[in-house]
């Protein structure tokens, strides 16, 4: 059986975004891998073993072009509310929360956040599917 272990978003500015993690999610760097190309930074919590892995490319100046096909990342928390009041006071500009009931009944609650690179990260309260 196959475990998900991290994903990976190429990142223009390593401290900044470094930053951006730290505060949004408590993400620390649990690794860091200097070559002569390219460093890979290793992010986790203690939440989950689940890690994201920021790769600088030495000599990009360029932001990326995520294109069409990128979606977004997800994580979940025990206080949505309290969670999104803390985004913005920490000037993290987030997206207002929406509560999402398309047949009528509330079947998710979230908000969206956007990282330094342009990558739209979803922030979802726990629970139901959303563990």
């Amino acid at each position: 059986m196959a475990k998900s272990i991290h994903s990976m978003i190429r990142v223009l500015d390593e401290q900044r975004s470094v930053q951006f993690y730290e505060t949004a999610f408590g993400l620390k760097t649990a690794d860091r891998l200097d070559f002569e190309k390219f460093t890979l930074v290793y992010m986790s919590n203690d939440e989950s073993e689940f890690e994201l892995e920021l790769t600088v490319n030495k000599g990009q100046s360029e932001p990326y072009d995520l294109g069409d096909g990128y979606g977004h990342l997800a994580v979940s928390v025990d206080d949505l509310d309290a969670e999104h009041t803390r985004f913005v006071a920490a000037g993290l500009n987030p997206r207002n929360v929406v509560d999402f009931a398309p047949g009528g009944e509330i079947i998710a609650r979230f908000f969206f956040v956007v990282d330094p690179d342009g990558y739209q990260i979803e922030v979802l309260q726990r629970g139901g599917r959303y563990k």
